[in-house]
């Protein structure tokens, strides 16, 4: 078991809370605690082995005096957990609670450790900025209401949000930095106006009397400033050195414990009056400045922009015709069509056909689940097999969606650069100005202290590197805003730099390169009955190839339900018995098609059809090219070496001809496994790998590049292992989102130099005493804020320039 043994303080705090302790009565292995609630809490972590808990912050548990038994009976009622969990099926189930509670790296450690107290827990993740948990776990190990004993036993009661409705931001942390504000705002004033006599020099000796009285009440009213205003900064601090990591706060810090114990000694012993003005002046500034920042996150906050329009649609059944509708405008009791490999996208229950969900997007477990008619299927799970007919019951949640797309599952290993250099920027500069300050401070003593002490102080404060740790995600977050407008949605800000680092583009050509829909279509071969045209529409119907789509366009017949043995297999092609006929559709060698010219360049691509295993002939269709495809390839073929892979055959080689240059690398009857082999064959001659695809039969490619964007084109093909989507509507702007990823990274070294340089000019006035303490708190914020300004507006003329805005 590891050591947990602390010495309890004079001051009677609580071991877990940190609260005062009355009394010394509730006492356990040598701890403090002030009441039971605490003590049990210590008691179950300590079973557990889950003391680190209390290594990782000082007293970081909630307060448990009014440990009230609460009655979660009602979490055994099947309505109510229905409406409270995210998915279930019937053996593994995933929830999510709204934890106020949440408010440091403890309780992160703790709740992401929850598999050790509950052994029926697969797993827990925490979402800090949002404070929810999602839990994971086996129904028939535990059950919904223990988990919920278990999280209010520990001090983590959740808010049960019954109403399903998005539980409200808990905006604790705002309240206490606009009272916080107000404090150092309400000093800052009146000691001022209390330190009047001494900026005007006034010798009276009815002046001289009083002020002794202003000094008293100047240190009374700095002390809410130091011990309250000033909190946040020193916690930081200390959590950082606790780490062993030199933080921005740091420097921070020891400005102002200077300037309060300079200022308190001063006043003590009548040798000066101090600079509790610039102290409270300092802090004011200071949280202003953080203010401004934490407003300007929220302005520029990509989740908002992204969960609005998330470019997915769904097949919908309507007037008794199929069409498409976006998923964030799905209705409870709308009809939608789910074809083989598409995700549903909103909990439904089944109305027509056999269901084989895949839930791996959710649960990892990639063996298909059947389902009955009338059985629920929850949001996230994947259809393998024939189509299927489902009614909402539960609407669209696309915070959940987003919560799927981000799981750490389909991350890729990347080392973000710009990131790490900002962290190694900040680390050592931290240190560098220590050293400085701390050389000046001597250079200065022969002098006076006072001096001394107003350059250590002025240096510390005017080159905090903020500025340089807020140019990166101001600039990216504001570049993925922008992105998010031209409907192209990116994962996180990562994805723009790799973006700046690609040399290969690689494209699918189906439903890529290609439009969905669109097509001249040819059957060539035996004549086709009226009973036959419905028996291949209702097949090709189950799948959503963009080969397939154009077919089931194309027949003008009915369709039937009556489908079984549904396979597809990527690449080659589907098979069914449709009212016990079997109906193969795809290439040559999977119809069992013989004698074909394999040197035959007709215009066109040629899918294969046969009939109870009777070849009858074949389907051309020759495909229509995205509007500006021609001029996108024209803007990068010189910037980036291109390639072209497909699964059909090379019918449209000459076409892609007149569109590639010639050195371009033109692949046909790919398998998706040739197709990732091909990425990694790139990458192992240290290629950086764009791939464009429709997440059909490329996932496994869209995967191992180093990035890989999804098209959209009103199907519901979205694949979990891409970085970005991006709107068939705005392919067009392609070259210019690769562009612009590239200024981006400029912007941020410039906002780099400019930060580096107002440090260097600062540090210049105060290293010569030029440069007081007060001056610089204010500067310090006003470089932030110039560089925040900097990179926005910086971003938005260039994007103006390029059309994105």
């Amino acid at each position: 078991m590891i050591n947990t043994d602390k010495i309890i303080e004079t001051t009677q705090k609580c071991y877990h809370c940190g609260e005062d302790c009355i009394d010394d009565l509730i006492q356990l292995d040598g701890k403090l605690f002030c009441c039971n609630g605490c003590k049990t809490v210590y008691e179950i972590l300590n079973q557990n082995n889950l003391c680190n808990y209390y290594d990782i912050e000082e007293a970081p548990g909630i307060n448990k005096k009014e440990d009230l038994k609460r009655n979660y009976d009602f979490l055994e009622d099947t309505e109510t957990k229905q409406r409270l969990i995210d998915f279930t099926d019937g053996q593994t189930t995933t929830v999510t609670f709204f934890i106020p509670q949440i408010h440091c790296s403890s309780c992160i450690w703790v709740l992401e450790n929850l598999h050790k107290l509950d052994e029926g827990i697969l797993g827990s993740q925490v979402n800090f900025l949002s404070k929810k948990l999602s839990v994971r776990y086996k129904e028939d190990h535990t059950h919904l209401k223990q988990i919920v004993l278990l999280l209010d036993s520990i001090g983590y009661q959740p808010l049960l949000n019954l109403d399903e409705k998005p539980a409200g931001k808990d905006n604790q942390s705002n309240k206490k930095l606009y009272y916080k504000i107000g404090v150092a705002g309400f000093a800052f004033g009146n000691i001022m106006l209390l330190s009047f006599p001494e900026y005007l020099s006034l010798n009276a000796p009815d002046i001289d009397n009083i002020k002794p009285v202003f000094s008293i009440l100047n240190i009374l009213l700095s002390l809410p400033v130091f011990f309250y205003s000033s909190t946040e900064y020193f916690i930081s601090a200390y959590k950082g050195l606790r780490k062993k990591i030199v933080n921005i706060d740091v420097p921070i810090s020891l400005g102002i414990i200077v300037l309060f114990t300079r200022s308190l000694f001063e006043i003590l012993t009548q040798t000066g009056a101090g600079y509790l003005d610039s102290l409270s002046g300092l802090v004011f500034f200071l949280l202003i400045g953080k203010l401004f920042q934490s407003k300007t996150y929220e302005a520029l906050n990509f989740e908002r922009n992204y969960k609005s329009y998330f470019p997915i649609a769904v097949t919908i059944r309507k007037d008794k015709k199929e069409t498409t509708k976006p998923v964030s405008k799905l209705n409870t009791g709308d009809r939608i069509i789910i074809k083989n490999n598409e995700i549903i996208p909103a909990d439904a229950v089944l109305i027509k056909g056999k269901a084989a969900i895949d839930y791996s997007f959710v649960t990892g477990e990639s063996l298909p689940v059947q389902r009955s008619t009338g059985d629920l299927i929850y949001a996230g799970g994947k259809q393998t097999g024939s189509a299927i007919e489902l009614e909402i019951v539960k609407e669209v949640n696309q915070s959940y969606l987003t919560q799927l797309w981000k799981n750490k599952a389909f991350d890729k290993n990347y080392d973000n650069r710009m990131d790490n250099m900002v962290d190694v920027v900040s680390k050592y500069f931290t240190f560098i100005i220590l050293a400085i300050a701390s050389i000046s401070a001597i250079a200065w003593m022969p002098e006076s202290f006072s001096s001394a002490m107003n350059v250590f102080t002025a240096i510390l404060i005017v080159a905090c590197p903020c500025a340089l740790a807020l140019s990166t995600p101001f600039t990216l977050g504001n570049t993925l805003r922008i992105f998010g407008r031209n409907k192209f949605y990116v994962k996180n800000t990562t994805v723009i730099e790799k973006l700046t680092k690609i040399d290969e583009i690689v494209f699918d050509k189906t439903g890529t390169i290609t439009e969905s829909g669109k097509s001249h279509i040819k059957f060539t071969g035996d004549n086709l009955t009226a009973a036959e045209k419905s028996m291949i529409k209702s097949l090709v119907r189950n799948s959503s190839h963009p080969l397939s789509q154009n077919l089931f366009m194309y027949l003008d017949s009915e369709v039937t339900d009556k489908i079984s043995n549904y396979i597809e297999i990527p690449g080659k092609g589907i098979s069914g018995i449709v009212d016990g006929v079997q109906i193969k559709v795809g290439s040559a060698n999977f119809v069992g098609e013989t004698g074909i010219d394999e040197d035959d360049k007709n215009l066109s691509t040629k899918v294969y059809l046969s009939i109870d295993n009777k070849q009858k002939g074949f389907f051309s269709i020759e495909n229509f090219y995205r509007s500006g495809l021609r001029s996108t390839v024209e803007k990068i073929k010189d910037k980036f070496s291109l390639s072209i892979l497909s699964g059909d055959n090379d019918g449209e080689l000459e076409q892609l001809k007149n569109f590639f240059p010639a050195e371009s690398r033109m692949l046909f009857r790919q398998s998706p496994h040739d197709k990732l082999n091909y990425i990694e064959k790139l990458q192992r001659n240290n290629k950086s790998v764009l791939m464009i695809g429709d997440g059909l039969n490329d996932a496994g490619a869209l995967k191992i590049s180093d990035v890989g964007i999804t098209i959209s084109d009103n199907t519901n093909n979205f694949s979990p292992a891409c970085d970005g989507i991006l709107e068939a509507k705005s392919f067009i702007r392609l070259s210019d989102f690769i562009l612009f990823s590239k200024t981006s990274k400029k912007i941020v070294i410039a906002s780099f130099v400019i930060s580096f340089l107002y440090n260097v000019i600062g540090l210049s006035f105060a290293v010569s005493g030029n440069l007081s303490p007060l001056v610089a708190a204010i500067l310090m914020p006003l470089s932030s804020i110039s560089v925040v300004v900097f990179t926005t507006v910086t971003t938005n003329i260039f994007a103006k320039v390029k059309g994105l805005i």
